[in-house]
């Protein structure tokens, strides 16, 4: 991708935003349409990283996407398929912790892969790079729509003119705000402690959750003898946590990790991040679509963010090219809301069925201990129950967008 930007420069597509779901659309169209499309992401940081902290899960229609844009060939090697995943529910003082609802790969077909942010980003960004997507390393600061397009204003002074925009520019979206949409959310009151830790034995593929009082927390495979855990805690005791000197915080650890890979070290220096949900009142506006983060704000519980920004992306991505083939402009409300009604109803599914489940998890009442106990014990013994699940979280059903099911554009 070049790196300049000139005055009143012209596009079909403009995106805002360099991360992961902004750069998969600009490739997925570019894939498609090839020459014919001019698309630009705009990023005053598209190199920006977080120092390999943060990890995805990416489901099997994530992979699907990701392999149909050409980006999956630079990640796989550095991606740790999960062939099976363990649920357990208990607390923190339990000597013994058995695991109520297990799920096992088929063959050739992992549960997900996951992998570093960081990885995810950069190989789509090299992807986006040998597709022909354009790059301009600049903020947006200005947005006007129009009749026939819409003008974007640049913090050097440069404005951009494109038939559509799509803002893939995080939780705390600029474009968003500028476009008068506003959100829906609430704060979980609990915080993510996030590092990677190694251990003596093999994980085997192996990713587990535990549903403790104070909230879940995973133990993620990744490549080697690592792990990632996503440790929930509430505010005040996760920022005591990070407090804690390294034996005593290691300490913690293995108490909610235990011992069952041998001995822990921990690799990376952990830290915390703010847990709520958060969605958009509209997904599009004038000459504007939301995906990512920039659309939903999900829990990390069974690791859904990336997951669903890459669903944004599959359908918006279907419904734009199948317009500009049609010689009709991406631009007008019949295609962004076909993609409204198509995004919204999931979103909103999954944002609330995750925060009942974590509420429903996050707290050690005896009768609902028992209850949700039963339950998962039940779907543990009923396989076509099993699999819908499974079916549900791969997100590449019959009904799913194209991308999603491996199937080109």
């Amino acid at each position: 991708m070049s790196a300049s930007a000139s005055s009143e420069r012209i596009f079909d597509i403009v995106v805002a935003g360099a991360g992961a779901a902004g750069l998969a659309f600009a490739s997925a169209m570019k894939k498609a349409l090839g020459a014919r499309l001019k698309i630009a992401v705009v990023d005053p940081r598209p190199d920006a990283a977080d120092g390999h902290i943060r990890t995805v899960a990416l489901s099997a229609g994530s992979r699907a996407l990701l392999e149909e844009v050409g980006a999956w060939r630079r990640l796989a090697p550095l991606a740790q398929p999960i062939l099976k995943m363990s649920i357990y529910d208990g607390a923190v003082r339990d000597a013994v912790r058995l695991a109520h609802l297990n799920f096992d790969a088929a063959a050739g077909a992992p549960l997900a892969h996951m992998a570093f942010n960081d990885d995810v980003s950069a190989t789509l960004r090299e992807t986006a790079t040998e597709l022909g997507v354009e790059s301009i390393v600049d903020s947006v600061v200005a947005f006007e729509p129009g009749r026939t397009s819409a003008r974007l204003g640049l913090a050097s002074g440069d404005w951009v003119k494109a038939r559509l925009v799509v803002a893939a520019d995080g939780a705390r979206s600029k474009l968003r705000a500028m476009a008068g949409i506003g959100t829906v959310g609430w704060d979980t009151g609990q915080s993510a402690i996030v590092a990677t830790i190694g251990h003596e034995r093999e994980h085997e593929g192996r990713a587990e959750q535990h549903f403790l009082p104070a909230g879940p927390f995973a133990a993620l495979p990744m490549t080697g003898r690592r792990c990632s855990i996503v440790w929930n805690e509430s505010h005040a005791d996760a920022k005591a946590m990070l407090e804690l000197d390294d034996e005593d915080f290691l300490r913690q650890l293995e108490r909610r990790f235990t011992l069952k890979l041998g001995a822990l070290t921990v690799e990376t220096k952990p830290v915390a991040f703010a847990l709520s949900f958060r969605f958009a009142r509209e997904f599009v506006g004038q000459r504007l679509a939301l995906i990512g983060d920039a659309a939903h704000l999900v829990h990390p519980l069974a690791g859904q963010g990336l997951n669903l920004g890459l669903r944004d992306v599959a359908a918006l991505a279907e419904e734009i090219v199948e317009t500009l083939r049609l010689g009709l402009d991406p631009g007008e409300s019949a295609a962004l809301g076909a993609y409204q009604r198509e995004r919204r109803f999931d979103v909103v599914a999954s944002t609330v069925g995750m925060d009942l489940i974590n509420r429903l998890f996050s707290n050690d009442f005896a009768s609902l201990r028992f209850a949700r106990d039963l339950g998962l014990r039940i779907v543990d013994r009923a396989p076509p129950l099993k699999r819908l699940f499974m079916v549900e979280a791969a997100g590449a059903s019959r009904g799913a967008p194209r991308l999603l099911r491996g199937l080109g554009l």
